[in-house]
């Protein structure tokens, strides 16, 4: 096998995997916010508030429909023309339909064109996210030498964190100008910014070289990756999307569901946001570390201990917003994120490398973090709908295990992957 990337090229892949996921998470918090603050407000008819809010919403899922779609074209182009061509076009398209948005007309100015326009932007803005992730992870994971993968493909993940932190800012400040103001144009200046994060990323991604691994495992070397993928890795697939249930509910829980949850409890506002913004500062912070840890004592234990105490704070976690103490509420969002999902996050982009051979490696990863998506992602709506129908913490809690105890199986019935990535 050849050697790992030079240091060089090393930390060109990690820049470029940090720009791509944080501006794919810019995009997701900053859509999120402005479908509940502005959209609703300037792209639909005006004449049932209710309506128009869900509208909003509606067109902010459309993302998360077309992320499979992508992860399907993008895995395809990966693994039949290199990981730098996709990644380079997933950035582009990503970049460009975020600033578009910031340009578009209101419905006043253009009628039905206006929602439209926004669909179509929110469908790319899709496309691109669902295949960042897996070629973001692999230019570090197929650079790095295997007993410092763990460590350096959590890196891939830190970009979460700061795209929060950079979406919050951006909307803090612009909600600072007078209302009428932020409706006019101030609220485009969150988007049109990201064209930024976006120049800083093409650059980057245009100076890498293509990974060595990729290369010499068989580029292009089947006309149809995913099919292969399929026919040849369906236990890999099945378990890759169990293994991620745990994780991805649980920062739908942790982080969409906890604030709506906390609001009816009576929590205060402000903790809230303050907590989700710390805990996923401790998120990003942790993830190399429990990255690191995975090198050490192995993939699995880390992983699966992030799962025991995910199911574990579960119901701690609820209780600790019902007290309604800001402390608290702070220390809850930190424990859950900073160390139980971390511990999970931190591990994935090495564990999930491992499970396929070169050929088909970005379509596995593509596939099987966005069909695990689509299927968690009603976790708030059934989270709302157990605590609507109980008024109780519990069955949330309850659910949150199903989840884990699903992951823990599909983690333990894992044999293992392929830590020097050969056939």
């Amino acid at each position: 096998m050849k050697a790992a990337a030079g240091g060089n090229q090393l930390r060109r892949a990690i820049l470029a995997s940090l720009a791509g996921n944080m501006l794919e998470w810019y995009d997701f918090f900053l859509f999120g916010t402005a479908a509940a603050l502005v959209f609703n407000r300037l792209f639909f008819p005006a004449a049932d508030p209710t309506a128009a809010l869900l509208a909003a919403f509606s067109v902010y899922a459309v993302g998360f429909a077309a992320r499979p779609i992508g992860g399907l074209i993008f895995g395809h182009v990966g693994d039949r023309h290199g990981r730098k061509v996709s990644l380079v076009w997933t950035l582009s398209i990503m970049g460009v339909a975020t600033f578009a948005i910031g340009l578009l007309p209101s419905y006043e100015q253009a009628g039905m064109l206006a929602p439209a326009l926004l669909v179509a932007l929110r469908l790319l803005q899709g496309i691109a996210a669902g295949g960042e992730w897996g070629g973001g992870v692999l230019m570090i994971t197929e650079n790095a030498p295997a007993d410092r993968r763990g460590f350096l493909g959590a890196w891939s993940q830190v970009g979460v964190g700061l795209g929060f932190v950079l979406a919050s800012l951006a909307f803090f400040l612009a909600r600072r100008m007078p209302e009428a103001d932020f409706l006019a144009w101030g609220w485009r200046l969150p988007f049109l910014a990201s064209i930024l994060i976006f120049l800083v990323g093409v650059f980057i991604r245009l100076r890498i070289s293509e990974t060595a691994r990729h290369l010499e495992e068989g580029r292009g070397s089947h006309a149809a990756p995913i099919l292969r993928l399929l026919r040849r890795y369906p236990r890999a697939i099945l378990t890759g999307v169990g293994i991620r249930l745990a994780e991805n509910g649980g920062s739908h829980l942790l982080i969409t569901f906890s604030l709506a949850y906390g609001v009816t409890v009576g929590a205060p506002a402000d903790a809230l946001l303050v907590g989700v913004m710390l805990g996923m500062i401790a998120d990003s912070a942790m993830m190399p570390v429990f990255g690191a840890l995975s090198d050490r004592i192995g993939r699995r234990a880390v992983y699966l201990a992030g799962v025991i105490g995910l199911a574990l704070f579960g119901y701690p976690f609820l209780r600790m917003l019902d007290s309604g103490a800001p402390a608290m509420i702070v220390a809850a969002f930190v424990i859950g994120n900073g160390l139980c999902h971390a511990a999970m996050i931190g591990v994935q982009p090495a564990l999930f490398s491992e499970m396929f051979d070169g050929e088909v490696r970005y379509s596995g990863l593509a596939f099987v973090h966005e069909v695990s998506s689509v299927i968690v992602g009603f976790a708030p709506l059934i989270a709302t709908a157990l605590y609507a129908s109980s008024k109780s913490p519990v069955p949330v809690a309850a659910y949150l295990a199903i989840l884990c105890l699903l992951s823990a199986v599909a983690l333990l019935s894992w044999r293992g992957g392929k830590e020097d990535f050969s056939s």
